[in-house]
């Protein structure tokens, strides 16, 4: 069982991990954080982009010789093969780690797993620690990764102007989580601009125009895309709602002194289907975030 500073050490992996947002696509964002043999943090660090170390990688160049006995508290399991860097597990092997404490599986693992192989090499492993609080950063990838399209979420203000489209720093915020914009001109951009890594989103030219949103989505997943963000009441949105694709909603409410004529009728506050999952306070507004219901059991 994972212990107090284990599970402080995940917490801490978790919001590394949250760094990486909107840079690392094709790869996930990953936190690691090092525990010596005595419990005290010796390293930490989290993916940036593709091409660049890993999480595993980066906390044990900061931990050093303490990694040696001690823990690798990582939010995704380690990687267990050789593909643009070397394989995390080979690095947590070579750094003698005795126990690597993972919040969840990789789908994307090839063979047995690095979690499999760790263990099979005397490394004490447990999974599954806090993985639902590791979901809330991973869930866009997990989700882009089964469904082999990018997690889409639409962002739109909810008063009554005919764009729909959140204001600038709402954007701005959102942004940094996604690896492309779609605006209701057609325009697309990158989330971070310049943020990944060289080759690794190649934005489609032309642009998909989503006449065929399955196909739109496979091209930009194909294109290294896993987090795409409508912006606006755009025909792009209502052609991915039309078809069930969109995952998340972010609505943007404007504090108003007339709050009786600051939005919409409430039943076109959210698509159909949609519940409110968290709402915060923004400048100037409210947001609403919002995930599809779960399907009805019968």
């Amino acid at each position: 069982m994972a212990s107090p500073a284990e599970i402080d050490a995940m917490r801490y992996a978790i919001a590394l991990s949250a760094l990486g947002l909107g840079t690392t696509s094709p790869n996930p964002p990953v936190g690691c954080v090092i525990l010596d043999r005595d419990g005290q943090m010796a390293g930490a660090g989290y993916h940036q982009r593709k091409g660049e170390p890993h999480a595993e990688v980066h906390a044990l160049a900061a931990a050093g010789t303490r990694a040696h006995g001690g823990s690798a508290v990582v939010t995704l399991e380690p990687c267990n093969h050789v593909g643009v860097t070397p394989a995390c597990r080979q690095a947590l092997l070579d750094a003698r780690v005795a126990r690597v404490v993972v919040a969840t599986i990789d789908p994307t693992s090839r063979g047995d797993g690095g979690a499999a192989v760790l263990a099979a090499a005397g490394v004490e492993v447990e999974v599954g620690v806090l993985a639902d609080e590791a979901r809330v950063v991973l869930e866009p990838w997990l989700t882009a990764t089964m469904r082999r399209r990018p997690f889409v979420t639409w962002a739109y203000d909810a008063s009554n102007g005919a764009a729909g489209t959140p204001d600038v720093t709402s954007v701005a915020d959102l942004r940094q989580e996604n690896d492309v914009l779609i605006f209701p001109d057609g325009g697309v951009e990158e989330g971070v601009p310049g943020g990944h890594g060289s080759q690794r989103l190649r934005l489609p030219d032309p642009v998909p125009d989503f006449a065929d949103p399955g196909a739109s989505l496979e091209v930009l997943y194909a294109a290294g895309a896993r987090t795409l963000l409508v912006v606006g009441k755009s025909p792009v949105a209502h052609a991915l709602l039309a078809v069930g694709a969109l995952d998340g909603v972010v609505v943007h409410v404007p504090r108003d002194t007339d709050v009786s004529a600051s939005v919409t009728q409430p039943a076109s506050m959210l698509p159909s289907g949609f519940l409110i999952t968290h709402v915060t306070t923004a400048r100037g507004a409210i947001r609403l975030l919002a995930r599809q219901a779960p399907p009805m059991m019968t």
